[in-house]
């Protein structure tokens, strides 16, 4: 039953993508996807509906460029990161993407990349990892893992059980 809405959310997402949806440009609309985040963690926003900075010591962006959705490289990625999400939901992983090189949202004119690319950002705002082909959520897990904010989140939750 999980899997049916997370894949109800992926296809919806791709949906999204493919129809180009309309990019946010208020403050309230980046209110909105944090908490839309926040209700839903398992949400794959668009880049243009994210202020990445609503989302500093909250969250941990990892944004996935392609120059277009039909990229087999982000096809891929994508795949990998919704296979297994609740990995990502535990460690407060909040996925974007950005599949619209004419568009040039803020993330894209920060981050700069040439076609497909991922990047981790730590929950302080700087990039931590940026990778030009697809990576697999084990990879990516244990780089956040080995992250000193990560470990100090195990150490309190290990402390408050």
């Amino acid at each position: 039953m999980r899997q049916l809405k997370v894949l109800k959310q992926i296809i919806f997402s791709a949906a999204l993508l493919a129809a180009g949806a309309a990019s946010a440009t208020d403050g309230s609309e980046t209110l909105d996807a944090l908490s839309r985040w926040q209700e839903e963690p398992r949400t794959i926003f668009e880049a243009s509906e994210v202020d990445i900075d609503a989302f500093k010591w909250i969250a941990r962006p990892v944004v996935v460029f392609s120059d277009t959705p039909a990229n087999p490289a982000f096809q891929q990625q994508m795949n990998l990161l919704t296979a297994r999400i609740e990995e990502l939901v535990a460690r407060d992983v909040i996925l974007i993407v950005d599949t619209d090189p004419e568009e040039r949202s803020d993330l894209r004119r920060k981050l700069r990349p040439r076609g497909f690319m991922l990047t981790l950002i730590g929950k302080d705002g700087g990039v931590k990892l940026r990778k030009p082909f697809p990576w697999d959520v084990r990879e990516l897990t244990r780089s956040i893992d080995k992250m000193p904010l990560r470990l100090q989140e195990l150490r309190e939750r290990r402390a408050s059980e």
